[in-house]
Parts: structure tokens; C-alpha cells; sequence
């Protein structure tokens, strides 16, 4: 199977040659060349029985490379457990028209920051409305900004605690629907969205680059808005869960995921790329994409996200202030019980040997003893 590890190998020097490239993108493709290599540095084990050694290079840790999200992701989805309420959950996704694209690509912080802002209101402003449930509510979201063909396609996914406090510190559940409207959920985001764009526009906080530089000109900039204004916004409920539990194991597939997986690499050389891509509108079928090895990395990149940007953000009775008092509360009214972390203060090879249902520490030659580390080092 081909990686995305072995593509940058083989063509990034190129790459670099036809296009420029931030900060970050070089720190990613950088950490993604280097990962698991004696250019990070590593560890050398030893079997006190047989003599047999191992060397474990070290992880990048970039939360861009394919490599390294396997484990981050279930010890973050296992921490959360921990906020994990007997009570409805449904995953909502809120989408960008394709107008707004490429200005949100040449603004990447302020509009993606944005776009958690436009979500964050909609949700808590329409669930404390009486009309639909009058109570605060509890959800996280995550930024994705990607379709299956690796174009810029941002989107936010969030889940939600379809149920809450009221004013009166009561316990108000909805039922089996998702008790906010899409239509009305869209239309509510859309003006979010739309209202602090023109805000920023008018106090000069937007760049323009490119297609986007003839939204200089106010009037082309209101044509803009008025476009956005006159569509629907793509949003939607996916699905609602059994069970609490199977709300944790829901969320690791959207919380560590990264532009493309190894495992969609159907096939590569040093032309071209084959990736696996559904087709959403031939009911989700599989079929082969082929694009050059330089454009593939270029679409990858795209992704990379600005510096210490926040990508999971907690919100309501999710946020960090409410924990432990309107969290609690909630667990105490909705009776739920406490689910306890089973990787919490262990270390990454504990953390291995659970996952892999293995003792990852015993010898590979006598399959007998454990192996110790004799020493270790790291490059600066």
C-alpha cells in the first residue's frame, strides 16, 4: 500500500519548485517526511534473556500526519467518557456555499474562527428559545476542511446534547428528532455567518488574493452577500445514537481525521496519484480518482491548519467552566452513570498493549521477556 509518507519522498523537492509554501505547510510536510525515521531520533531496547534489540524511531506527533492520530485519537475519545450524559446526542453538520470558498481559504483563522462563532450561536440561541427546547445544551465542534476529492470544502461537525438545563436548573430532554428545524437552523447560521462577515469587511479585517481580489470593490462585495443571502446553506442532522457509549466510539472518526488516510491510497508513482474517493451523488459509491503527484500534495497541504489553531472546541455544558458544576448537575438529574477513562495515567506503551490486545513490550525473539530500553536519543 502506498503512503502519503512515500508521495512527499518521492515528489515535495518538485513540488516546491512550481509552488510556495507557509510556515506551516513546511512544518507538516517537514514532520510527515521525517516521522518514524533516525531523523527524530528513537529508542534502543533490549532483551535481558536473549540479547534480542529493537529500535523504535520516534513520532512527529504533527496533528496533520496520517501516522500519528491513531493513538491521540483514542486517548482523547477515551478522556471523554468522562462527559458522556444518558441523554439524546445527534451529529449536525453545518457546510459553506461554494461562493464563499476561496475567501474563506485567503482568511483562515479569522473566518474559520468564524465559522465555530456563527455555529456556537446558532445552536445555544435557537436551543434557549422556549419554542424549541428553553435550555442551555452542551456540544463540541470540529473543523473540516475538506470534500473527498481534496478540494477546500470547509464544514463543521458538531455533536449534540439534545437535552439541557433550563433557567430553572431543571432537566428538558427532546425526543427521538432533532429538536431544532435544518431549515431553520440553516437559515439562523447563514445570517451568523453573513452578519460578521460585513462587520469584518467594513473594518477592513479580510485579505483578497487572486479571484478574490475583485471583492476590493464594495459593489462586487455586496453582489457577494447578496448571493449568499438568496441560497440555502447546506446543513443536516446525520444521525442520533444508542447509547452513551456509542456516542464516544462516534467521535473518533471526526475528531482526528486528516485530509486523506493511507488506506484511500489506492496506488502512486511519480506522476500520478489514485485515491478512493464516494461519490455522493451516486448513493455514496467508490470509484478511483487520478490526479498528478504534485497537485495531490498541493491539495493536501491546503489543508494544513494555522498555527496553534484550535480545532476541537467545547461549548455549554461542554466548556471547560461548566465541568464540574452544570456538568455535574446534568449527570446527577439525568441519573447517568460515570464512565472511568481506562488509559488515564498510563503511559504510550500501556496505552499500545490495550489497543492491540498484546503485551507490546515482550520480546520478538524468545517471546519470553520483556524488553528494556538501554538508551535513547533525539535530534534537535
Amino acid at each position: 500500500m502506498s503512503k502519503i509518507q512515500d508521495i512527499f519522498r518521492t515528489s515535495y523537492s518538485i513540488f516546491r519548485e512550481k509552488y510556495r509554501v507557509s510556515g506551516e505547510q513546511a512544518k507538516a510536510a517537514t514532520a510527515i517526511l521525517n516521522c518514524r525515521t533516525s531523523k527524530l531520533g528513537g529508542h534502543k531496547y533490549e532483551c535481558g534473556d536473549c540479547g534480542h534489540t529493537e529500535i523504535s524511531y520516534n513520532s512527529c506527533r504533527n496533528r496533520h500526519c496520517p501516522s500519528c492520530q491513531g493513538v491521540n485519537k483514542e486517548i482523547w475519545v477515551d478522556q471523554r467518557k468522562k462527559d458522556i450524559l444518558d441523554a439524546p446526542y445527534f451529529h449536525v453538520v453545518f457546510t459553506m456555499p461554494e461562493q464563499l470558498h476561496m475567501l474563506i481559504y485567503h482568511n483562515q483563522k479569522l473566518l474559520c474562527d468564524l465559522m465555530y462563532k456563527a455555529v456556537a450561536e446558532t445552536l445555544m440561541e435557537l436551543a434557549g428559545d422556549e419554542k424549541y427546547l428553553g435550555a442551555q445544551i452542551g456540544f463540541f465542534s470540529v473543523l473540516h476542511t475538506w470534500g473527498q476529492d481534496l478540494h477546500f470544502h470547509p464544514h463543521i461537525h458538531s455533536v449534540v446534547l439534545a437535552g439541557g438545563l433550563s433557567k430553572q436548573n431543571q432537566w428538558r430532554e427532546t425526543g427521538k428528532k432533532f429538536f431544532i428545524p435544518v431549515r431553520v437552523l440553516s437559515k439562523k447560521f447563514r445570517g451568523k455567518f453573513l452578519y460578521y462577515l460585513k462587520r469584518y469587511y467594513h473594518h477592513n479585517q479580510l485579505n483578497f488574493y487572486n479571484s478574490t481580489e475583485i471583492y476590493k470593490d464594495p459593489k462586487q462585495f455586496q453582489d457577494l452577500i447578496d448571493q449568499c443571502y438568496g441560497i440555502d446553506w447546506y446543513s443536516y442532522t446525520k444521525r442520533s445514537f444508542s447509547g452513551p457509549l456509542a456516542v464516544v466510539k462516534y467521535l473518533g472518526r471526526y475528531t482526528h481525521r486528516i485530509a486523506i488516510s493511507n488506506h484511500r491510497i489506492i496506488s502512486s508513482d511519480q506522476e500520478t496519484v489514485k485515491i478512493q474517493v464516494k461519490d455522493y451523488k451516486d448513493n455514496h459509491r467508490n470509484r478511483t480518482l487520478t490526479v498528478k503527484t504534485v497537485e495531490f500534495i498541493r491539495r493536501f497541504l491546503m489543508h494544513v491548519l494555522p498555527k496553534r489553531f484550535v480545532k476541537i472546541r467545547h461549548y455549554g455544558l461542554l466548556a471547560n467552566r461548566n465541568r464540574k458544576t452544570k456538568l455535574v448537575l446534568c449527570r446527577k438529574l439525568t441519573k447517568s452513570k460515570i464512565y472511568k477513562p481506562i488509559f488515564e495515567g498510563k503511559n504510550t506503551l500501556e496505552v499500545l498493549s490495550i489497543l492491540f490486545k498484546k503485551d507490546v513490550t515482550l520480546c520478538t525473539g524468545c517471546k519470553k521477556a520483556h524488553l528494556k530500553e538501554i538508551y535513547s536519543w533525539s535530534v534537535p
